[in-house]
């Protein structure tokens, strides 16, 4: 008999890759999906089945249930009769206390539910911000301390803490691109287009996974004998200079923006000029500095590959960020 497996979050930008790939695999039987609004699932799982993520003939039955991560009960009856729980659901905005909720308290009762049930599988996505900003230059996940330096970053590290305690997996991402992503290359551009010349490339170094990747190793770490409790980061293992970055995306920058754009911009200067915005300032910190983390173990625990590096992933996904752009997303 095949595995009956939980995913939390299936509407999201990772978790509904997760809950395509899953459709699909051979090895699952029952896939079940948490979501809050079955019709957002539907539309969702049918846009990846057209993309051919899914729809496997004879491939596993694909159930989607409504529920809440504040609703316990919705939780408990979730997870009854499954073997693996992949839980991608997580709040990103809101004040701290509906964060907590979500993070942390929605996650206890998730685990809790996944114990009680005999599940012997738990996996969750959370974020490397939990280890804090920069700058990180090879760094061993192993031996970086927690110093979550927003309510998002805290409540997904409180959150962890029950995923770990009972035995569980947990897969800490930095930077995910790809085709749905609306933070990471937006807020990039954000950046640059506050700045009044390219910002001059320092030599930082930083972690990126491609989504589809991602989803991969967090369904392989759900199925995988090999995979082991605990964290780890998961990238491609090979980082992503700064000067990649900008070269990548700059092309996005509206033509008349690009014409106008004066000499390169240094660190230093970019802090004092974006003193008065912090959400551009937040960006710098975020791509001016080191963050990268060096963990190859999901490559080889998973049983699953990191796809191409950065240069050779990122043009599939321009025609999608354009068409993002273009909407005024």
């Amino acid at each position: 008999m095949g595995t009956r497996l939980l995913v939390t979050g299936a509407t999201g930008f990772i978790g509904g890759r997760v809950a395509a790939a899953a459709a699909a695999h051979p090895d699952l039987d029952h896939v079940r999906l948490l979501v809050r609004r079955p019709d957002a699932a539907d539309a969702a799982y049918a846009a990846y089945a057209d993309e051919g993520h899914a729809g496997r003939v004879g491939g596993p039955v694909v159930e989607t249930v409504r529920g809440d991560l504040r609703d316990a009960g919705a939780l408990r009856r979730a997870c009854e009769g499954v073997d693996a729980v992949v839980h991608c659901a997580s709040a990103i905005a809101g004040d701290e206390e509906e964060l907590r909720s979500v993070n942390e308290h929605g996650t206890r009762d998730l685990v809790d539910a996944a114990v009680r049930a005999g599940a012997p599988r738990i996996v969750a996505l959370s974020t490397a911000s939990v280890h804090g900003r920069g700058p990180f230059r090879a760094a061993d996940p192993d031996g970086l301390p927690l110093a979550p330096g927003s309510a998002t970053s805290r409540t997904r590290a409180a959150g962890e803490r029950y995923v770990l305690d009972a035995g569980g997996t947990v897969l800490r991402p930095h930077l995910v691109y790809g085709t749905g992503d609306r933070q990471v290359v937006p807020g990039l551009l954000k950046l640059l287009a506050a700045l009044p010349g390219p910002l001059a490339g320092g030599g930082s170094l930083h972690s990126l996974v491609e989504v589809d990747s991602l989803a991969g190793a967090l369904l392989g770490a759900a199925l995988s004998p090999g995979t082991r409790p605990g964290a780890y980061c998961v990238a491609h293992p090979d980082p992503v200079s700064d000067a990649e970055l900008l070269a990548a995306v700059e092309p996005l920058l509206p033509e008349a923006a690009r014409a106008a754009r004066g000499p390169a911009v240094e660190l230093a200067e970019a802090r004092a000029l974006l003193a008065g915005n912090p959400v551009a300032a937040h960006h710098l910190e975020l791509f001016g500095v080191d963050h990268w983390f060096a963990d190859e173990r999901p490559w080889t625990d998973f049983g699953r590959g990191p796809g191409p590096a950065f240069t050779a992933a990122f043009p599939r996904h321009l025609n999608w960020y354009r068409g993002l752009l273009a909407a005024g997303g």
